[in-house]
């Protein structure tokens, strides 16, 4: 009997085949498939005119519905097919769906991968934030609270209702001893602040200002702005005419700045890919970008999506850049860490 045992186990009749002869053996079979290259051509072709998207979408016209400004907004998100084109991919067992998903994947990840590290350094002598804190906010005074707590020593509050605007002054006078509102926009510093003024972004009203905070470290020019909003319509496409105008004039504001420390906080309605605010986004250094930890979505707050709200630098060194906890607007709060040198 003992015998018998040792010749059934020893033919391999109950031994598992080795994984490594398991994968061996399954690749020899694909590879004697004559369909594995004919199979799974859609998704090869969905897969690189999403390569072909993401590496010209500077191409793409904005003639028809500014086609071009909505693809930007969201190009990160093309990233989510990939795994999906995947799946199926495999599910076909398509050598050459594989091949064009390699491609797409590697073309994300030489646009976008370096967002998905952390750039955060641990310098920075001014800590600066910006805030949509959304007209129909239900409690202004917990949100001027919640951003005081971040310890910025510079704050930008956009999308003010001018009955919440005392409320707002109120909650923050213990934190900030300086503070300036030009129409919808306001600047909140523990550092004096002067040379306050409106900047016209061809709106019809006040949107956008311009302070000069005097810092420790050396004067530096502080602009506040909220681009006009844009919409996607069915018919109308994504609308964003006036968003681009002035985004143009608020170019030419910051190019005509003589000081050569300048930062910009504000809603945007536009992400650092948008070609329409190159006006801005050519000049300005974004924070999120040289010094974030991930996308730094910041809209809508319940689910974000997109960057639409900026810290943009230039002549001043970012170390670090976040979105702060959720208040009782539409979008988060954003901040950074940054270096000023005298």
């Amino acid at each position: 009997m003992a015998q018998a045992y040792m010749t059934e186990s020893g033919n391999g009749g109950s031994d598992p085949e080795p994984s490594g002869s398991r994968f061996r053996r399954r690749l020899a079979e694909l590879g004697k498939d004559p369909g594995i290259w004919r199979r799974g051509w859609v998704i090869a072709a969905t897969a690189l005119l999403m390569a072909l998207v993401m590496i010209f979408h500077a191409e793409l016209p904005n003639d028809v519905g500014n086609l071009g400004s909505l693809t930007e907004t969201f190009l990160p998100w093309l990233g989510l097919a990939v795994p999906l084109l995947l799946a199926g991919a495999v599910f076909r067992r398509s050598a050459t769906a594989l091949i064009a998903l390699v491609l797409t994947g590697a073309v994300w990840v030489n646009l976008f991968g370096g967002l998905l590290t952390d750039k955060s350094g641990s310098g920075g002598n001014l800590v600066v934030a910006t805030h949509n804190v959304d007209a129909d906010n239900p409690d202004p005074a917990g949100t001027a609270r919640s951003v005081a707590g971040s310890g910025a020593d510079v704050l930008a509050l956009t999308e003010l209702k001018g009955s919440a605007v005392p409320v707002y002054e109120r909650a923050l006078a213990g934190t900030y001893k300086y503070h300036s509102v030009e129409g919808t926009v306001g600047l909140w510093s523990k550092y004096p602040l002067s040379a306050s003024a409106p900047v016209d972004i061809r709106m019809g009203w006040t949107r956008a200002m311009r302070a000069t905070v005097d810092t420790p470290h050396g004067k530096i020019a502080a602009f506040v702005a909220h681009l006009p909003s844009v919409r996607v319509k069915l018919k109308a496409g994504f609308t964003a005419n006036q968003r681009d105008d002035s985004a143009d004039a608020l170019g030419a504001a910051l190019a005509a700045e003589p000081l050569k420390k300048v930062i910009l906080l504000g809603d945007l309605n536009g992400t650092m890919n948008d070609r329409a605010l190159s006006e801005v986004t050519s000049q300005m250094r974004s924070t999120q970008g040289a010094a974030g930890d991930g996308f730094g979505f910041s809209w809508p707050a319940q689910f974000p999506m997109a960057r639409i709200d900026q810290i943009m630098v230039r002549g001043i060194r970012p170390e670090a850049s976040w979105t702060l906890p959720r208040t009782g607007s539409d979008h988060l709060p954003v901040a950074a860490r940054v270096t000023v040198r005298p």
